[in-house]
């Protein structure tokens, strides 16, 4: 996709937050990306999309982010598929991370799959498994092994990516455990600004009823 494979790096977390709170499937994703990161001997880095939501950054980094990648814009305030898509695709294309992982939320699902048919790569959905390890084509590369439900639950399926990076998965809510609260945890933060238009908001929210 983008060259060697060798040049990806790093487990990106799309930190899901909504009216500025982030929620809890991305707080159980960054404690899941530890375990992989280790595994890779490589960084977890949160990805924090929205309006006025760099205050939430530190408490990424206290619950395992070794990094955290804030893309503010007053258009992102309320999620829009648009531009919420155009922020996570420039993100992945200018540090191009080797794993990227969203939660199985609404948003999730309608992100997740633009954004791998944007960036020319595979995401499997739903995962309740998520492991490091080798196939037998390719047992000198370590791939994310990815578990998942399939025809009506009644097999489980392992799927990999390993072909094309970043290799994506959306994750079910609930079946990862998240790390406790570190407050002494330091990582770095880092402001990264997407060129957001009017053009690309395609959608109007006129109200929003919970």
């Amino acid at each position: 996709m983008r060259g060697e494979l060798k040049m990806s790096k790093d487990v990106y977390v799309i930190a899901e937050q909504r009216d500025g709170k982030v929620q809890k499937v991305s707080v159980e994703l960054i404690g899941e990306a530890t375990k992989l990161a280790k595994d890779l001997g490589e960084q977890v880095v949160a990805v924090l999309v929205g309006s006025n939501v760099s205050d939430k950054a530190e408490s990424l980094i206290q619950y395992g982010a070794d990094k955290v990648i804030v893309v503010e814009d007053p258009m992102l305030e309320k999620y829009a598929t648009e531009p919420y898509a155009k922020a996570i695709t420039a993100v992945i294309k200018e540090f191009e991370p080797e794993i990227v992982l969203y939660g199985a939320s609404s948003i999730g699902r309608d992100l997740a799959p633009r954004v791998s048919a944007r960036v020319h790569t595979g995401l499997t959905a739903d995962c309740t498994k998520l492991d490091i390890g080798t196939i037998e084509a390719m047992p000198d590369t370590k791939l994310l092994l990815m578990t998942r439900p399939a025809f009506g639950g009644n097999i489980m399926a392992t799927i990999v990516c390993k072909d094309h990076r970043p290799q994506m998965a959306t994750v079910r809510p609930g079946v990862m455990k998240a790390l406790p609260r570190d407050e002494a945890k330091t990582g770095e933060i880092v402001d990264f600004k997407v060129d957001l238009t009017a053009a690309d908001m395609n959608v109007v929210v006129r109200e929003v009823v919970k």
